[in-house]
């Protein structure tokens, strides 16, 4: 279940991944749907006290992968190899292809070949138990907030390709509020624990300054 979409029965683009009940990251992620519904997202992502950053980090990363995957998953029909041969943000901004080991080279490719390899990716990681463990006890590696921080950045460029080249039809569909929401929730999370260099988000830069404008400190 994600925090903002609750059990809505969307189509998604890979398989959700879920965090098994019984754990503590299941205790963590019923916290923070608690406090995402109180309406006040500075709030909700900020560390609960007690917790482990990284755990907490972990938690979020998954929910935000399975909101990303059912927010395309709505536009997939859209997004083609003919609608969007390069994976873009706009005009300025072109997305090329490589995890630096199957692919150490960038590649040029279409925006949902280059979607489909970044979702599989990321599922690859989070399904990988040396990275996410989800097990109470089992440390995460010491580099985890640098693995999350590549995660998070490339999920935000699947946010910027959906806002640049498919906006008109997720607005059409209905579901404008749904992203608006998840990418603002998206955008504080990244802010708070400083997640994502401010240089990476310049494609969404004027979108991002609007949305977190009236919710300053």
């Amino acid at each position: 279940m994600s925090f903002l979409f609750g059990s809505r029965s969307s189509k998604t683009f890979k398989p959700k991944k879920n965090i098994p009940e019984g754990t503590h990251q299941y205790e963590l992620m019923k916290h923070a749907a608690a406090t995402l519904g109180s309406g006040n997202l500075r709030l909700a992502v900020m560390l609960p006290e007690g917790e482990d950053l990284n755990e907490w980090v972990a938690v979020n990363t998954v929910d935000f992968f399975n909101q990303i995957n059912m927010l395309y998953g709505t536009i997939t029909e859209f997004c083609t190899e003919d609608s969007c041969s390069i994976m873009s943000a706009g005009p300025k901004y072109e997305y090329h292809w490589a995890d630096g080991h199957t692919v150490k080279k960038p590649i040029k490719c279409s925006a949902p070949k280059y979607i489909d390899y970044l979702m599989t990716w990321v599922q690859d990681q989070l399904d990988d138990e040396t990275l996410f463990p989800s097990k109470i006890g089992v440390p995460f590696p010491k580099n985890f907030l640098s693995i999350a921080k590549t995660i998070l950045k490339r999920l935000f460029r699947v946010y910027a390709h959906i806002y640049h080249q498919h906006f008109s039809e997720v607005v059409q569909l209905g579901e404008e509020a749904h992203l608006n929401t998840s990418f603002k929730h998206f955008i504080f999370f990244v802010q708070e624990f400083n997640l994502i260099d401010r240089r990476e988000l310049a494609p969404l830069q004027e979108l991002i300054d609007k949305l977190t404008a009236k919710e300053t400190r």
